[in-house]
């Protein structure tokens, strides 16, 4: 069912070790020249190019593009009130989190009379994606909408792909999320589709939507397949976004302390994401694998999404690694920079504060992935594909940015002023110097 790739006894550089590493193909390429048409329609024809995109791939052309207001109220009037205690507790403590993130202006006086500042300014307007193929992500408008919310943005918009069995209307448990989060502005676009509309605003008709449908966004975050992850990279440069999601990964690294039982259920819960989704044990004990292997084949068998998990677990993304110690196994998930990381051995804190690469790390047998995706308070909105080796999580640093303010008097430039002019002439560029010299 899982391949095993054993690496004990060999010693190879980065660029080996990445090459004998799983990894799910993505072709963002190929699914960009498919995208493009989808964004310049979007722009063209606004409302009415989303209904019909609607129609073509969800099934359904809606009537409202935007979700009513007592769409929305309903949403939350009919959401199971076990479901909502565990939304609303999550938000608390995605909120604690978050609020701790918020970096701190500061001030520096470079000298008597010179002085640089720095503010952190929220972006204006953030629209915020969330999936709804497979599975429907409630939990996702919780990690975009608070962190948004911490990073002080004053305009959130959440758009999530039109349901057939809802009349065209997203997900009701997404919606009544919305609500509950104070976001009144929802729309049900999905897809690429969905990204221009957030990326270039969107004109709506008339007698259905109104003169304007959806203004620009500064910001688009939110994981999604293959062609919203085209359309992101399209759109970037006209909007920030937060990253180009691929299929979801756990890596597990483990000794012959960690239990079978637990390493395989968290194998296979990420596994039921998506048949691309990536499971990877890392591990220096042969016995452990075995067992492992032995356990997933009898949960693979009984869980829900059978025929995808095998799929992933099948996959060339997934596999078990033998190392030959956790030195080694430690040197293996840094060159692999897991977006969800799982130490399941002794010394298991030590070890992750050893850990270079992953976009979040979750450490002992209590702290399953899971944890994290719903209640641990930390965001799962994280890197894949080893982007964690240079790029964050979502939160409220990617909806905030640094303005510097300089402040010199007189006193305080003219003590620079020879020598602005020497480097100002040293690079070519004597108006710079002159622009100086102009003020004595």
């Amino acid at each position: 069912m899982i391949t095993r790739i054993d690496l004990r006894g060999r010693v190879l550089s980065r660029r080996e070790l990445l090459e004998e590493l799983p990894r799910a193909e993505v072709d963002v390429e190929h699914a960009a020249e498919a995208v493009a048409p989808i964004i310049a329609g979007v722009r063209a024809r606004g409302a009415a190019e989303l209904r019909d995109l609607a129609e073509r791939f969800d099934g359904v052309r809606p009537r409202h593009l935007r979700v009513p207001a007592e769409a929305v109220a309903a949403a939350l009037d009919r959401l199971d009130p076990l479901v909502r205690a565990a939304l609303e507790e999550t938000i608390v403590r995605v909120r604690r989190v978050h609020a701790a993130q918020r970096p701190q202006d500061f001030a520096v006086e470079v000298a008597p009379g010179a002085t640089v500042r720095q503010r952190w300014l929220p972006v204006r307007r953030v629209g915020l994606y969330v999936p709804g193929g497979l599975a429907v992500y409630p939990s996702s408008v919780v990690m975009n909408v608070v962190a948004a919310q911490e990073a002080g943005v004053g305009s959130l918009v959440v758009t999530s792909p039109p349901q057939k069995d809802e009349g065209g209307l997203p997900d009701p448990v997404v919606v009544a999320t919305c609500a509950l989060l104070g976001v009144d502005e929802v729309y049900a676009v999905g897809g690429a589709q969905a990204v221009a509309m957030l990326a270039y605003g969107a004109a709506g008709s008339q007698e259905e939507d109104g003169a304007t449908l959806c203004e620009p966004v500064d910001v688009v975050t939110g994981p999604g397949n293959v062609y919203v992850a085209a359309a992101k990279r399209l759109v970037r440069g006209v909007v920030g976004i937060d990253a180009e999601a691929g299929p979801t990964e756990i890596a597990i690294l483990a000794d012959g302390t960690a239990d079978a039982t637990h390493v395989a259920a968290d194998l296979v819960s990420q596994a039921e994401h998506d048949p691309l989704a990536a499971s990877v044990l890392v591990t220096t004990s042969v016995e452990l694998a075995g067992a492992v292997e032995a356990k997933l084949a009898a949960r693979v068998e009984a869980t829900r999404h059978r025929e995808r998990v095998t799929t992933a677990l099948a996959g060339s993304q997934s596999a078990i690694v033998l190392v030959d110690d956790l030195e080694a196994g430690l040197e293996v998930v840094n060159a692999y920079g897991a977006e969800h990381l799982e130490i399941q051995t002794e010394g298991a804190s030590a070890l992750a504060d050893r850990v270079t690469s992953a976009g979040a790390i979750f450490v002992g047998p209590w702290s399953p992935v899971s944890l994290g995706d719903y209640m641990a308070g930390s965001n799962h909105v994280l890197p894949t594909g080893g982007c964690a080796h240079f790029a964050s999580g979502l939160g409220v640093h990617s909806f905030v940015r640094a303005v510097q303010v300089v402040e010199y008097d007189a006193d305080a430039l003219r003590a620079v002023a020879d020598r602005i002019v020497a480097l100002a002439d040293a690079e070519g560029l004597p108006a710079h110097g002159e622009a100086v010299q102009a003020r004595f």
